[in-house]
């Protein structure tokens, strides 16, 4: 069985100082020691919208951290209203 773990903020800060000296993808998956298809997840998941200094795509650990913790908190089975706060439950 594999063994699957999110990327921590450590794991994304260097994958970001890899990214702005110019690595390729698989360089830094293989230095991070996860498949290739996470790094270009993660890099979606922390694009800044902008250009970086090798004219791709910027990114930002910090806002690829607090992306994934939004996701978080959208996560699990949604509660209707009236599931939400009974006011009297009778017997």
């Amino acid at each position: 069985m594999r063994n699957y773990r999110y990327l921590t903020l450590a794991d994304r800060e260097k994958l970001e100082s890899h990214y702005l000296k110019g690595e390729r993808p698989q360089d830094i998956a293989d230095t991070l020691g996860v498949h290739v298809a996470t790094i270009y997840k993660e890099l979606k998941r922390g694009d800044t919208g902008k250009l970086d200094n090798n004219m791709r795509q910027g990114y930002s650990a910090t806002l690829a951290q607090y992306r994934l913790q939004q996701s978080f908190k959208c996560r699990g089975r949604k509660v209707k209203d009236e599931q939400k706060s009974p006011e009297t439950v009778t017997s």
